[in-house]
């Protein structure tokens, strides 16, 4: 028998490597046959719940961070909610409806135009499916628990029935209507969007200064006289029907250069400069309320131009007076409604104009400006062309510009009910304050929303019309469709005629021959998702609306949280969650947006395939996700160093508790030694920092950070440093040796519950070498924790005394650099306190030799007023003296004792290793030890 065969040297069969990519997969496949995800179910069936509604991701492409961000997030906060007393299921969703997929079948050589309705959106039901499909393979290789075998999918015939309902109601609450008014229009997807569907970036455009001659001036102004507008959209001139002023400024008559114009007081001096004026003369001075009803001539067309008074006009820009189209412009569209003028929008849907706007049938309308220009300039309208940067609306999918144009919508009107979405935002829990902040001032500044797309692939807008035209929508014709769609899915519109999908024998006073049409439309993607909580929420038995909470992007302020607020408020008065979390984007490790032309993108395959899942779910909780978060592969070198420190040290935990019974070999509390009970504390405080502070606030970073202090400090740096010479060295049931190892199980069992929402394949794993009763830690739940008799007194002990120790260790470090030892246990170590430290040492009741890693033989406390030699290293409050300790090194505890030798038999231990090795191993000890 070997010597080092009497030691009991930590032994497990948890491997120091994870191999994460191929153990992953292998314990993900084994939770899925057992089911674990409904076993958590059916353990919390009759608990509290708590619901965090998925938003949809959309059904299209591999899923990148930011996806995994989300869904890891979410996993965090089930899993822990699932641990905690609460019954928390996940019910995954996809949203899959939208222009998206069209252009993806369109790239593919599908062309719409070359099929039945039905037949192109069946192919793009096909297409969004094995999105689905991939997806969802994509989320359960993250770690993700949920109901993946019956998520939510905006294309099934349930949810669409349900969505077709909220419409209904809408309806019938008199929010919905139909309307020809200017809304954000997408040439490049020839789609009206939403103002959720509206990103800006800078473009350059012209700038233009246009003279409209007076006509009739109501004997305040010649017709020698011209009004002066400034625009920055020379195409929207062939819209012209009128002028703006605010009737509250005060306009002057001028003479300019030979020329008589009007502009407003306050900016003569810009446009003067702007133009290039050389000589003013003001003729005169008028209210703004002066030119009410006056009119100009269009600049080249034959009609006039109304002045017209609205507060809309400001002086921040232009000439005080606003070139208005009624056809192009949400303030234009309003000023001339008051006014009962036209609307006229002489674009198409691809952006090209119409015999409206003679001279430029069929020209784009950016390609019409420098035509229009051009024009002006023959007419002598034109005085000042210039060219500046500025922010644009764009269509967040095609990246193009967008333009407003004036097309027959259906809205739902946000006036009707805005007050009551106000009040809601009052009374959900904004976890981020700002946020709160940003959906209550768009909501209160938002327009009507429009709900109807020009597309294919989406749920058709359920209205029929009469034979006059009318729109017909009522509850009867909403349910009966409903219904068609539940049973058959929503291609049925498009492959029946409108009377087939009407109820049977169904009539109306505006069709008298019986004759009905049926809207083309389809609804907006975002009444699709924001449907969710109807379709969803209220139709899943295990769910619950209002949601308890719901977790997406900070960009869905504008998104999800909005449109869902909305649908909920209008049909059923109340916010459709309780609390609303955002997190910031992810960019690369420079703080750049990811894209693939600057090829800064990492796909969270890589990563897995590379490190395995749990370093990404790591990764999520290192960061603060409140703001923008960022990912490179150092920064995930970064964490899988942190994953490594985790794993040994539970490796470390494992080994020296294989020869644990906890059922038999557990010291009770009160019968522990002061440094055990002081850990034991720590460990409960640690426990009540990451449920409370960490889970309990949705705070993974302060759980990050809690455990590995936890690590480092408490265990890492104390507690295990010396943790070697007593489970090594001592017998295997000496009282110490069980004390720690009480210490080592209680921290390995509570540390892998409290990991487990975190990295559960790793937690998981560590589970499987423990000998607790429940067969997976996902089944179990968090520790729980206290508080102990004399806690406080206890741990203001310990804390003096680590401070004590680091001073220690430094003169320990010092006499290390001088070569006067190697190893601590070489040191002989003198201590010479002050009154208070030399108390201290009493109070702490611990061997302190065994704390400091020192030889017992060769440490000695002085009494407190006892002089140190000038060779000690000097602190405030104690000196320490460093020397050479005497005594041979002990074979079995490395040691240096003077008893070494003292028994015959064992001539290379010290006495206390030769009583253990004695008492356990008599038989190696009459047979000799090898070599």
């Amino acid at each position: 028998m070997k010597m080092k065969e009497t030691l009991h040297l930590g032994k497990t069969s948890f491997p120091m490597r994870g191999n994460l990519p191929t153990r992953e997969i292998e314990w993900q496949k084994e939770w899925e046959e057992k089911e674990l995800y409904r076993l958590r179910q059916e353990l919390n069936a009759g608990k509290p719940s708590f619901v965090l509604h998925d938003g949809p991701p959309f059904a299209n492409g591999n899923i990148h961070l930011g996806h995994s961000l989300n869904k890891i997030s979410k996993d965090i906060i089930v899993r822990s909610k699932s641990m905690s007393g609460f019954r928390a299921p996940y019910v995954p969703g996809w949203d899959t409806h939208g222009l998206p997929i069209e252009q993806v079948l369109t790239n593919k050589g599908i062309k719409r135009k070359e099929m039945s309705m039905a037949e192109y959106r069946q192919k793009c039901y096909d297409y969004a499916m094995t999105q689905v499909d991939a997806q969802r393979e994509d989320f359960k290789r993250l770690g993700v628990s949920g109901d993946w075998d019956n998520p939510y999918i905006t294309l099934t015939p349930d949810f669409e029935a349900a969505e077709i309902r909220v419409f209904g109601k809408m309806a019938e609450k008199g929010y919905i209507y139909k309307g020809l008014k200017p809304i954000y229009w997408s040439p490049s997807s020839e789609s009206s969007l939403a103002e959720a569907e509206i990103e800006y970036k800078d473009v350059k455009s012209a700038s233009i200064y246009v003279a409209f001659q007076v006509k009739d001036g109501k004997g305040l102004l010649s017709e020698d006289t011209a009004f002066v507008i400034w625009t920055t959209t020379p195409w929207t001139l062939p819209a012209n029907m009128g002028i703006s002023v605010n009737p509250d400024y005060v306009y002057l008559e001028i003479k300019a250069d030979g020329r008589q114009f009007v502009v407003a007081k306050d900016l003569l001096e810009t446009v003067k400069e702007a133009i290039g004026w050389q000589e003013i003369e003001i003729l005169q001075e008028l209210a703004g309320d002066q030119l009410d009803k006056m009119t100009a001539q269009h600049p080249f067309y034959d009609r006039e131009s109304l002045v017209m008074l609205g507060d809309h006009v400001t002086l921040e820009a232009g000439t005080g007076l606003v070139h208005t189209a009624p056809g192009h412009g949400e303030d234009d569209y309003i000023v001339s409604r008051r006014y009962g003028l036209e609307v006229l929008s002489p674009v198409d849907g691809r952006g090209c104009f119409t015999e409206e706007a003679p001279m430029f049938e069929g020209v784009f309308y950016d390609k019409a400006n420098p035509m229009i220009t051009e024009l002006l300039a023959e007419k002598n309208a034109l005085l000042k062309l210039d060219f500046f940067t500025h922010s644009y609306p764009h269509d967040w999918r095609t990246k193009k510009p967008v333009i407003f144009r004036a097309t027959p919508q259906w809205f739902a009107s946000i006036d009707k009910f805005r007050q009551n979405m106000l009040d809601e935002v009052e009374n959900v829990d904004w976890l981020l304050p700002w946020g709160k902040t940003r959906i209550y001032n768009m909501i209160r500044d938002r327009g009507d929303w429009v709900i109807s797309r020009q597309r294919a692939w989406g749920v058709p807008l359920p209205v029929f019309y009469a034979e006059n035209g009318e729109p017909i929508i009522t509850p009867e014709t909403i349910e009966h469709v409903a219904q068609l769609f539940e049973e058959h899915g929503s291609n049925i519109w498009f492959q029946k005629e409108a009377k087939d999908l009407l109820p049977e024998g169904f009539t109306h006073p505006a069709s008298p021959n019986g004759e009905f049409t049926k809207e083309t439309d389809i609804m907006d993607v975002w009444f699709d998702s924001g449907s969710s909580h109807e379709a969803v929420l209220r139709q899943r038995e295990e769910l619950t609306f209002p949601a308890d909470m719901y977790l997406e992007g900070s960009d869905q302020y504008r998104g999800w949280f909005n449109s869902s607020l909305t649908t909920s408020v209008a049909i059923n008065g109340v916010a459709p969650y309780k609390a609303v979390l955002s997190q910031g984007f992810v960019l690369d490790g420079e703080g750049r947006k990811m894209s693939k032309s600057i090829g800064n993108t990492i796909l969270p395959d890589k990563v897995i395939k590379q490190m395995g899942a749990d370093i990404l779910r790591l990764w999520v909780s290192s960061v603060d996700y409140e703001a923008d978060v960022r990912v490179s592969m150092d920064i995930l070198n970064q964490v899988s160093e942190v994953y490594r420190k985790i794993r040994n040290t539970m490796r470390f935990l494992l080994a020296n508790t294989e020869d644990f019974n906890p059922s038999t070999d557990r010291v009770a509390y009160e019968d522990l030694r002061s440094v055990d009970k002081y850990m034991t504390i720590r460990l409960n405080q640690t426990i009540k920092e990451i449920r409370e502070e960490g889970y309990e606030k949705y705070n993974f970073l302060q759980i990050y950070r809690t455990v590995m202090n936890y690590l480092t400090i408490d265990l890492s740096a104390f507690y295990l440093d010396f943790a070697k010479d007593v489970v090594y060295i001592e017998a295997q049931n000496d009282y110490q040796r069980r004390c720690m190892q009480t210490v080592f199980y209680d921290v390995a069992v509570a540390l892998s519950k409290l990991l487990t929402p975190i990295i559960p394949h790793t937690a998981e794993e560590i589970w499987s070498h423990l000998k607790e009763e429940e067969a997976y830690v996902q089944l179990a739940e968090f520790p729980s924790y206290q508080d102990f008799a004399n806690q406080e007194e206890l741990l203001d002990t310990w804390s003096a005394f680590l401070d004590f120790r680091d001073k220690v260790l430094k003169a320990l470090e010092t006499a290390r650099n001088e070569k006067l030892i190697g190893k601590s246990l070489e040191a002989k170590v003198t201590i010479y306190p002050n009154e208070q430290i030399h108390t201290l040492l009493t109070a702490v009741n611990a061997n302190i030799p065994q704390l400091l890693i020192v030889s017992p033989d060769s440490f000695e406390i002085m009494g407190a007023h006892v002089a140190a030699p000038a060779s000690a290293v000097q602190f405030e409050d104690v000196a320490i003296l460093v020397e050479k300790a005497e005594g041979e090194t002990c074979d079995r505890c490395r040691q240096v004792k003077k008893d070494v030798g003292t028994d015959t038999n064992l001539p290379t231990l010290c006495s206390h290793c030769a009583q253990i090795v004695t008492k356990e191993y008599p038989e190696a000890v009459a047979e000799g030890f090898e070599a």
